[in-house]
């Protein structure tokens, strides 16, 4: 069957959707997931409400309290997390000597089993966008009977691909930005692979040498989103050498995944009801990913919405998240 596809215009900001009321954490906890890593994990909404986890982008930003304000907490339990070096999980790759050796999409997949055993759920809904969407869809292949519903944005399947585009590809839409980010390596390293350059350089014991490379890497990640503001979390310097490691560190290992696996394993979700969310100016589409996916997907929902870029904080790409929640909660 194939995926529906819906084309969103905003003529007008009447009836503004607004996200769910502010709330905080009934329980959370720091789990062991081996290798000497911990992961912070919360629980909000309603205890006895249907499960769903938020898998937040980078990797390495983080879950935010704003995932909170897309359920409706008297119908979901909805679980963040950190993933493995970020956040409030500990090691934390911004430390000077970080070992990134035990983050791999494989251990992220099963942290988040372990997390789903911990709290005893039987089944829950996916909610992620960006590097989030790859997990989720990896997860969602690995173990097919633990989703209930998957709410995707900011669509990506882990291909090289996509990152190539995103290291070089749009070098020729933004060639001022991209002419600094690829000088920002030695000269030697400037016509291979850009994310594997700028990691040897984040891991360079040096402060000076990984603090200017993460700098120049976050430029580069700000430049290519120019329809949203500057990543406010960009300032503080722990966070960007986090970031920015565990980002190269994913990226030039090919997400740590067979090439096109996801797509081509994308038919073993036919039974997972999916609504898949993309801004139609978010400039991952120029190679056509939000499509083949959908396409390869029977059944999931395809929403594109007009004049929304990389973003969740748009008001158009949140009446599609939160209409999506909204609707599966039931």
């Amino acid at each position: 069957m194939t995926a529906l596809l819906y084309f969103w215009r905003v003529w007008e900001d009447e009836n503004v959707t607004r996200l769910y009321p502010e709330i905080e954490p009934h329980d959370h906890g720091m789990l062991d997931v081996g290798d000497g890593h911990l992961v912070y994990w919360e629980v909000c909404g309603n205890p006895d409400g249907k499960p769903a986890v938020t898998l937040h982008g980078g990797p390495g930003t983080g879950c935010s309290t704003g995932l909170r304000r897309y359920f409706d907490p008297a119908k979901y339990r909805v679980v963040l997390f950190d993933q493995r070096g970020c956040g409030r999980s500990t090691p934390h790759a911004g430390e000077p000597e970080a070992d990134l050796s035990a983050n791999t999409t494989d251990h992220l997949v099963a942290d988040m089993e372990r997390l789903r055993e911990h709290l005893g759920i039987e089944k829950w809904l996916l909610f992620g966008g960006s590097w989030g969407s790859v997990l989720a869809l990896v997860y969602a292949e690995r173990h097919p009977g633990r989703v209930s519903e998957m709410v995707l944005m900011g669509l990506a399947t882990g291909r090289r691909s996509e990152t190539d585009l995103l290291t070089r590809g749009l070098g020729g839409v933004f060639p001022e930005a991209w002419a600094k980010f690829r000088d920002g390596v030695p000269e030697a390293d400037r016509d291979g692979d850009l994310a594997a350059a700028y990691l040897k350089l984040l891991m360079d014991p040096d402060p000076a040498v990984h603090a200017k490379a993460a700098a120049d890497w976050c430029d580069w990640e700000d430049a290519i989103i120019p329809t949203s503001p500057p990543y406010k979390s960009f300032e503080t310097p722990k966070f960007r050498l986090a970031f920015a490691r565990l980002v190269t560190h994913y990226w030039s290992q090919g997400s740590f995944l067979d090439e096109g696996v996801v797509l081509r394993e994308a038919k073993t979700l036919a039974h997972i009801p999916a609504v898949l969310a993309e801004g139609c100016l978010d400039l991952s589409n120029l190679i056509g990913t939000p499509w083949e996916l959908a396409h390869a997907w029977p059944g999931s929902e395809l929403v594109v919405i007009d004049e929304v870029g990389h973003s969740t904080q748009d008001e158009p790409m949140r009446e599609v998240l939160i209409g999506a929640t909204d609707r599966f909660a039931s």
